[in-house]
């Protein structure tokens, strides 16, 4: 296998598994603490109104809702931890994956908050860095715990794939 396929299987792997640590956080969060988690139908909504031509509106929530939106968000969401995957493994290499160490992942997790905080939360009407909520703290800090997490599930994704493949 090539290197670029194989960091291409390997990115989509890890970032798959991270983005499923990710929402097993969100349901056990919600579930165990009362935190809501993001509805994936917004984002389904919001890619769907860009698909359309629509680049600008008010709050995502207001505008009419879509067929297939949710099925579409969790894709794009799912999507998302894959790229994220993927990148993972271009700035640390294949070699990282083979025998990862928790700091690359938790540090590259952290950062791609930067992700809902500039692109996700003002697209969906909340604002930069949520600065539109009602509690714009509490909102930047349940984003960074959830992207902290997947930084470990980028970890403890990359852990399994390294001691299955070698197994």
């Amino acid at each position: 296998m090539s290197t670029s396929l194989e960091l291409l299987f390997w990115g989509a792997l890890v970032g798959t598994g991270a983005t499923v640590v990710m929402d097993l956080w969100a349901w056990l969060a919600r579930l165990l603490l009362g935190m809501a988690s993001l509805d994936w139908a917004l984002v389904g909504r919001w890619v769907g109104q860009l698909a359309q031509g629509n680049w600008r509106h008010g709050p995502i929530a207001k505008v009419p809702p879509m067929a297939g939106e949710r099925a579409l968000g969790w894709a794009v969401h799912y999507a998302v931890g894959v790229i994220f995957g993927v990148v993972l493994l271009q700035l640390w290499g294949l070699e990282w994956a083979r025998q990862p160490t928790p700091g690359p992942a938790l540090a590259f997790g952290v950062l791609t908050v930067a992700a809902p905080f500039l692109v996700m939360q003002p697209a969906l009407g909340a604002g930069v860095a949520a600065s539109r909520t009602p509690n714009p703290a509490q909102a930047r800090f349940r984003s960074l715990l959830t992207h902290a997490v997947f930084g470990l599930g980028l970890y403890l994704s990359a852990l399994l794939l390294a001691r299955w493949i070698t197994a």
